[in-house]
């Protein structure tokens, strides 16, 4: 068998690995840097506006985007933010099974992140 021969699995192998990982990378990475942004700013208001805030507040915002989808995210941002209006239209938002389950996924994914990064 020729040189050539030997390296094409090789080849096909190392690219089936990068095209994974770049999968998984852009998954991890779904997140629009606005959106970490508001994540980050929001964390160290409630965090102290530190060097080491900034830092673990990035790692924070990293973690929870490995965990929780960014249309999940979006969705936990906003029954969240909804759930505080008054009335009929913040009870629909603080009573639905699918908004609360958002919710609980991204309170999972912060607590995740504070054992890791705080």
């Amino acid at each position: 068998m020729s040189l050539a021969g030997q390296l094409r699995p090789i080849v096909a192998a190392v690219v089936v690995l990068a095209a994974t990982a770049y999968a998984r990378a852009e998954e991890a990475n779904d997140y629009p840097t606005s959106a970490r942004a508001e994540y980050v700013y929001g964390c160290m208001k409630a965090n102290g506006e530190t060097r080491q805030a900034i830092e673990q507040c990035s790692c924070s915002v990293d973690v929870v985007a490995s965990i929780v989808p960014y249309d999940r995210y979006v969705t936990a941002e906003t029954a969240l933010s909804m759930s505080q209006v008054r009335g009929n239209l913040g009870a629909q938002f603080r009573t639905s099974e699918q908004a609360n389950s958002a919710v609980n996924d991204l309170r999972r994914a912060q607590a995740e992140a504070e054992v890791r990064c705080f």
